[in-house]
């Protein structure tokens, strides 16, 4: 089964053709970061308009890369949510209209479903079960996954998402955005040690998370050192960001504990991240955990993710209709 899979959740317009759900064949994705930098962050109605601009050129791209013709598919898969709603609907209503038009089945993924099987598209995926730590911009959580589209959601964060306070302490710096790459660079330049700011674990037993406070120490440090933090930039950051990881890597570690699990997953956005790469691997080498972590092109928001997790519903009979609609949020709860 060769897939097209349409991704329009936030601010990438992508698409993708994936083999069986394992090959990709092609994968474009046009960003709009140039569109958004000026504002510190996506803003809702200039994305939707982008993602009108972009479908059909990028879905053309896709199709030419992968030396393919629109009637070679065996079906579209396309995210339905969670997400920005206008931006869904740009590439949920395309969608709708090419398996329409070419009588083929067509299906609705759940973003959060995609970004766990990227783990899939690389030469060594793990076995399930496996505990999977999906971190983005809008998504903060630690789930057991029993199957491609079966997981258990054990924990999620109760406030910011981690990708979240990344954009906000860049803001608040006069970094730029993303806010991501930004201080995955800077931080290297700096000392964790130097500055350190608190390690929200709530409940060290249980799994969920919250980054709204460590955004606050970050402001309220710069407002009590306004006269030096700006030669101090490198090294808040380390420490930001080394304070982030450090929760990220105890929870999703904890649950594999929990689970039994010596397989775990760290997907989505933040899971680019170097310094969480990193410790991830330094942390559950010891525990002799094996890691799976996608190729950073496959971390941010991709269509062959969606590709690869719509083959496995197509697959098992799973159809989208035409009157349904997308859903801005959800929790996985299998």
């Amino acid at each position: 089964m060769q897939i097209l899979g349409i991704e329009s959740s936030c601010d990438e317009t992508a698409a993708a053709v994936v083999n069986q759900g394992r090959t990709i064949l092609s994968s474009v994705v046009s960003s709009q970061i140039e569109v958004h930098r000026p504002y510190g962050g996506v803003v809702p109605e200039l994305a939707s308009r982008k993602h009108i601009e972009a479908i059909i050129p990028v879905v053309r791209q896709a199709l030419g890369a992968a030396k393919m013709e629109l009637q070679g598919l065996d079906g579209i898969a396309v995210t339905q949510g969670p997400g920005l709603v206008g931006s869904l609907l740009v590439g949920f209503s395309f969608a709708k209209a090419v398996a329409y038009a070419l009588g083929i089945p067509w299906v609705g993924v759940n973003h959060l479903d995609g970004h766990i099987n990227s783990v899939f598209l690389e030469p060594d995926p793990p076995a399930f079960p496996f505990v999977a730590l999906l971190v983005s911009g809008g998504h903060t959580a630690v789930y057991h996954v029993r199957g491609h589209t079966r997981m258990e959601l054990m924990g999620q964060t109760l406030d910011d998402a981690a990708g979240e306070a990344y954009d906000k302490v860049s803001k608040m710096l006069g970094l730029g955005y993303p806010g991501g790459s930004i201080i995955d660079r800077l931080a290297k330049k700096g000392s964790p040690d130097r500055i350190t700011f608190p390690r929200s674990f709530l409940d060290k037993r249980q799994f969920d998370f919250s980054f709204s406070g460590i955004k606050t120490a970050v402001m309220r440090y710069i407002h009590t050192h306004q006269s030096q933090y700006q030669e101090q930039i490198p090294d808040i950051l380390a420490g930001f960001q080394e304070a982030v990881v450090e929760v990220l890597t105890y929870k999703i570690l904890r649950a594999a504990v929990e689970k039994r699990s010596d397989r775990i997953a760290v997907v989505g956005g933040v899971a680019a991240n170097s310094r969480l790469r990193e410790k991830v691997r330094q942390e559950a080498g010891r525990k002799g955990i094996s890691v799976h972590i996608p190729s950073v092109s496959l971390c941010g928001d991709n269509a062959a993710m969606i590709a690869a997790a719509g083959y496995h519903l197509l697959k098992n009979g799973n159809r989208s209709d035409m009157n349904d609609d997308v859903y801005s949020k959800i929790n996985i709860d299998a």
